[in-house]
């Protein structure tokens, strides 16, 4: 059953991010957390640490510490929409993030998309304004795991260091 949910977490930047990582909005597990990437199968924060050579953050303030000390902004698409659980696919009345605003207040020189459902929103809903390209990477999520292996995910996200 599909439900209504409104974003709840708000952005990981400051005045020195150069790159923005965007999810589509916070799974379940995330928002019961308070912070992006939350679920425990979810490999996003072992794929970041092993790409900048740092020990894997556990707390939610060492993670934001680890973005913003590598200048990586965090955020996802999504304002609100009506989704069923964690499932992309069923998004359904997608409003954006104000991810032009976010950009006008950085030095983020790349956007880059988590999943195919991200890049998508992302094209259709915040280019027209931000007019800045993404690079789709795929999920870290672990329902993605068939399609991706950890190090055929590193390899992909292997892309964002040209930009730090």
């Amino acid at each position: 059953m599909p439900e209504f949910v409104q974003h709840t977490i708000g952005p990981v930047y400051d005045t020195t991010s150069n790159i923005l990582i965007l999810g589509t909005m916070p799974s379940p597990k995330s928002r019961e957390y308070g912070f992006f990437y939350s679920h425990p199968q979810n490999r996003f924060w072992r794929v970041l640490a092993e790409l900048l050579q740092t020990p894997v953050p556990s707390s939610n303030e060492e993670k934001r510490r680890l973005c913003l000390s590598h200048h990586i902004a965090l955020w996802d698409v999504l304002q609100s929409c009506s989704i069923e659980g964690a499932d992309d696919a069923s998004i359904r009345e997608p409003v954006a993030n104000d991810i032009a605003g976010l950009l006008r207040e950085t030095g983020i020189r790349k956007v880059f998309t988590t999943g195919t459902k991200a890049a998508a929103l992302y094209k259709r809903l915040c280019f027209p304004s931000t007019q800045l390209s993404a690079i789709a990477l795929p999920s870290t999520s672990p329902a993605n795991c068939r399609h991706y292996s950890y190090p055929d995910l590193v390899d992909a996200y292997r892309v964002i260091l040209e930009y730090l």
